[in-house]
């Protein structure tokens, strides 16, 4: 059974950091990411990595945002430094893999920046 059991989210200040973390279960995937929602607006990327480690992230948060990941653990990580209050939303886990295809989602955890 797969499970990706995600933590870190929280309140901070503008300027402030926080780490999120997916720890996968169930199996190994070839990408794993982070995705966004805010209230009333569509879950968008935030930032993906491959198992070969080559990184994808959203515009507005180049610079401010590194994803990670560590294989032997099966984790994803997502290191938030100069948080901004549009960063404000739900943020969730995914991994997914092509061959053959598989989809899933973490529960999400809110990350709340107040200015």
């Amino acid at each position: 059974q797969v499970r990706l059991v995600e933590s870190g989210g929280g309140l901070v200040q503008a300027g402030g950091s926080l780490r999120l973390s997916c720890a996968a279960s169930g199996r190994i995937f070839s990408t794993m990411g982070w995705y966004r929602q805010a209230p009333g607006e569509q879950r968008d990327l935030v930032a993906s990595i491959t198992s070969g480690g080559s990184t994808n992230y959203a515009d507005s948060v180049k610079g401010r945002f590194t994803i990670s990941r560590d294989s032997a653990k099966n984790t994803v990580y997502l290191q938030m430094n100069s948080l901004k209050p549009e960063d404000t939303a739900v943020y969730y886990c995914n991994a997914n893999s092509v061959f053959p295809y598989s989809n899933y989602w973490g529960q999400g955890t809110q990350v709340t920046v107040s200015s």
